[in-house]
């Protein structure tokens, strides 16, 4: 028969930095009662953005992925529950049911159940590899190896995911050919001057575009762009995620594309907080690292009743051909993209700053996330450029 665990102050629904950084920043803040984390997959909570950069290309251990230490759980009172899934969430009992029949009875919860890749839509898009998991990102990267040196493999989508996963396929010596449907990158949500810049980076990587196209079909060893096809050792499909979102509907918490949250974490229930990708603050979710990082922070201190600072402009960390590219901000719309120097690029809407990319490090995070929340003018971030 299995354990039960009766009661816990606070559990933590997905093993990911979300959770983490809540657990962490609890305990900073002087919180000593029982902190129960609990994560569907076997290993203990690591970082995901290695899985399509370092530990593709490098084949790190396990262990320098990990967000903390096994140790740091010991020493911390948290108490993992590693390959256990969530399966009820009864939120006016407050008690959880795990899918090996435990029940725990929690005083708060934070739902961080996090997001999973969307399936390639077409004939034989079930035999694409996804990225999502460390076991995705070793089975990648034996597909790779396997596969050899010079041979062919096409990476659908052209967005953060993909630009990755590409580059690193290209340092392990393979041909990649990224298809992406829109006629920009990033179906040119960051704009022209930044596309052309990575397409050139990816040119010289040796990683081929090809923009404004669809595969329709996968079959053994090609894709299909139409009556076009592309040979293929194997194919990589990053077209989006789609909030893990099932536990909260059951729940009764409220959702549009994801879990809505105020500015605290805060859920539509007042023991229940959601972070990191499931979660929907204002217009939409933020998918990205620093986000969960700093979602979990601001859980952690609304479950204890503390000050919670607004939340930040968010930053996105990627690379391109191995050179880091931050961009910080999200923007709807502009009307004037404008190189501040020849590393920094601003999104300006009459003459105001709505967002910024920087390459190889060229601008402190910290800095660009202060010009794009006081809209500074194109003007006064050029000074500070150069001031730099």
């Amino acid at each position: 028969m299995a354990a039960t665990i009766e009661t816990t102050d606070v559990l933590l629904i997905g093993a990911g930095v979300a959770s983490v950084r809540c657990a962490r920043t609890l305990h900073r803040e002087g919180f000593d009662g029982r902190i129960v984390l609990v994560g569907d997959e076997p290993a203990a909570p690591y970082n995901r953005p290695p899985l399509s950069k370092e530990l593709l290309r490098d084949d790190l251990p396990d262990d320098l992925v990990l967000a903390e230490a096994a140790s740091w759980y010991e020493r911390r009172n948290v108490e993992l529950l590693t390959g256990h899934r969530v399966v009820g969430l009864d939120l006016p009992s407050k008690a959880a049911s795990l899918d090996d029949g435990t029940r725990i009875r929690f005083d708060r919860c934070l739902v961080a159940t996090g997001a999973e890749p969307r399936p390639l839509p077409v004939p034989g898009g079930g035999d694409a590899l996804l990225l999502r998991t460390l076991a995705d990102a070793r089975r990648l990267r034996q597909r790779a190896i396997a596969a050899g040196s010079g041979a062919p493999v096409v990476v659908v989508g052209g967005s953060f995911i993909g630009i990755e996963v590409a580059s690193s396929l290209a340092t392990l010596g393979l041909r990649p050919t990224i298809v992406e449907i829109g006629e920009r990158l990033w179906a040119g949500r960051l704009g022209t001057a930044l596309a052309t810049w990575v397409a050139d980076q990816l040119g010289a990587a040796g990683v081929a575009l090809r923009l404004g196209a669809g595969v329709t079909r996968i079959d053994e060893s090609r894709a299909w762009l139409g009556d076009e096809l592309l040979p293929a050792a194997f194919v990589v499909a990053g077209v989006g995620v789609h909030p893990r979102v099932e536990l909260a509907e059951r729940a009764g918490l409220e959702v549009s594309d994801g879990i809505v949250v105020d500015d605290q974490q805060r859920t539509s229930h007042p023991a229940a907080w959601a972070a990191g990708d499931v979660a929907r603050r204002g217009a939409g979710r933020i998918e990205h690292w620093h986000a969960a990082r700093e979602d979990g922070e601001r859980a952690a201190r609304s479950m204890l009743g503390l000050s919670v600072e607004p939340p930040p402009e968010p930053w996105f960390f990627s690379e391109v051909a191995g050179t880091p590219l931050d961009v910080v901000g999200v923007a709807a719309a502009w009307d004037e993209e404008r190189w501040l120097g020849d590393r920094v690029l601003a999104f300006a809407e009459r003459g105001r700053i709505v967002q910024l990319a920087a390459i190889g490090s060229a601008m402190d995070a910290g800095r660009m996330r202060e010009l794009v929340a006081a809209r500074a003018s194109v003007d006064a971030a050029t000074a500070d450029i150069g001031s730099g």
